[in-house]
Formats: structure tokens, sequence, C-alpha cells
């Protein structure tokens, strides 16, 4: 049970989604907050198909995925673009094959999208022929969050980390810009983080006891921090590698010796399924 509810002026500040793993986000004015997350959110990734199964590419290994685009029509047909290439649209029936992958330690059946899309992200990518294939999950299939932390809800996922929706606290941002440029670094975009959800009124780093988000219908649980990688310190508009900021101030305050590594962001289910929208009200319900 939980004692402590938020003031009233809370707001959904931003909702994106990140059709393709690792690919650049698209913001989004309104969605369906599915239980997989926001619409079309990682039903998409890149895999390495010389590995067996095939290995999930990210911004991890290859960091120029920032400035390639993915967006989805309303019959669900993926368009990927970049600079200096012609865009590519990929429809329903170019996934005649299924090919075994692995996210992490999920393995899984997927739907290859075939040869025309591995080549147009190979070349986007300035990567080997034959070095990457684009994958769809088979949602006819369930991946299930990690029930350490997910309970037994039933919770699950497609392609991404490890939960459907990465929240983040606009005020915890602020707190922490202002940390890097007292130690003489620039102030970071939220982009660098890659949420689904950013939360504005929050108290900076109240979202570690924070419960449950109440947005309209829409009811999200926080069931883990979020750990954060290398990717944090990569430009998300031109895909290059910026420093170490800021996982540096971030090892200054947020390391969690629990979880392996600095925090920035929470990762939450989805407890009711619903519409959501930029600029709604958000209601928190605290843990203590």
């Amino acid at each position: 049970m939980t004692d402590k509810e938020s003031p009233i002026d809370l707001t959904v500040g931003g909702l994106f989604s990140y059709p393709v793993k690792g690919m650049r986000g698209v913001a989004l004015g309104a969605t369906m907050m599915a239980t997989t997350g926001t619409q079309h959110d990682r039903r998409w990734m890149l895999v390495d198909p010389r590995q067996t199964p095939a290995q999930f590419l990210s911004q991890r290994e290859l960091p120029d995925l920032a400035t390639l685009a993915a967006t989805v029509n309303d019959e669900g047909e993926l368009t990927l673009s970049s600079h200096g290439v012609v865009p590519i649209h990929i429809h329903g029936t170019d996934y005649a094959t299924v090919r075994a992958v692995k996210v992490w330690n999920f393995e899984t059946l997927a739907e290859d999208a075939g040869d025309f899309a591995a080549d147009w992200c190979a070349r986007a990518l300035a990567r080997p022929m034959g070095s990457v294939r684009l994958v769809r999950f088979d949602t006819a299939r369930t991946r299930l969050c990690n029930a350490a932390y997910a309970g037994d809800s039933g919770a699950h996922t497609w392609f991404a980390d490890g939960y459907p929706v990465l929240v983040a606290n606009a005020a915890s941002l602020d707190d922490l810009n202002a940390r890097i440029v007292t130690r003489g670094g620039q102030r970071l975009p939220m982009d660098r983080f890659r949420p689904n959800l950013v939360v504005h009124g929050l108290p900076a780093w109240d979202e570690d006891f924070v419960d449950t988000l109440t947005i309209s219908d829409v009811v999200l649980k926080l069931v883990k921090p979020c750990v954060r990688c290398l990717v944090t310190t990569t430009d998300q508009q031109r895909g290059h590698r910026l420093g170490s900021e800021p996982l540096d101030t971030l090892a200054t305050f947020r390391n969690d010796a629990d979880f392996g590594g600095v925090t920035f962001g929470w990762n939450a289910i989805v407890v009711t399924a619903g519409a959501i929208r930029t600029g709604a009200s958000v209601r928190a319900a605290y843990r203590f």
C-alpha cells in the first residue's frame, strides 16, 4: 500500500517510441500504451546473422544507428531513412522467413525482413554485406519480463532491453546537468537516455520512491532502476561518442552496487493499458 500521492500538477512532458532498437526515437503527441509499451516500440531490431542464434545489435556496438530513422504507418509498414540513402519501405509480405535470434539472454524465432532490407541497413551503416539482418518480433510469441522485479504480473515486452517502458524525470535531468556543469562539462539533452515517458513536475530523483504513475486510464508500475551504459555518451543526432558524460558524474552520486552500475530513470511495466497523450496530467503514488 502507498500512503502518499503527488501534487496534481504533474504532466506528461514527452512520449517516445523506438520502432527499431537502437535507431532514432519518434516523438509522439499521443499513443496507445499497450502491455508492450508505446506503439510499435522496439518491435524491430538488427541482428548479426554470423552468430548462432543471431545476436542483437544496438548503439553499444553501432553508435551510428542513431542516424537512422524508423517510422511505422497505420498499416504497420516500416519505413527506414538516413541522410544520403534512398528510404526503404518494408511491407508485410517481405517477412517470408524466420530466424533464431538472441537479445540478452532471451532466445526466440523472429520474422526476417528479407535481403533488400538487410542490404539497405548494411549500406546505411557502412557495414559489410551479410553482417546485419533486420528482424521483427513475432507477436504470437511472448517475452516475459524478469519476475524478480515484475513479479507474477505477466508483464512482457518485445526487443526492449528488458521492460516495456522507460520513465525519466525532467527535474532529475536538470539536477544532473547542474552537476555536470559544475564539473566543467556541458548540459545534455534528454534524448541521451532514450526514455519512453518523461514526467514534468516531479521533484528531482523522486522517481526512486514512486510506486505507480496514473495517466487517465493508464497505470504504470515502476519496478527497477535503469542501469546506464555508454549509449548515454552518444550524440543521438550525429551518432558520435562524446566523451564519458553523463556516466562520470552519475558515478559520483548514482552508483548502485545492488544493480551493478550507475542509474538514471526507471523501468516500468504496464498494469493498465490505454490511450495517453503529451501534456496529460499524471498522478504519482509513492511506496513510502
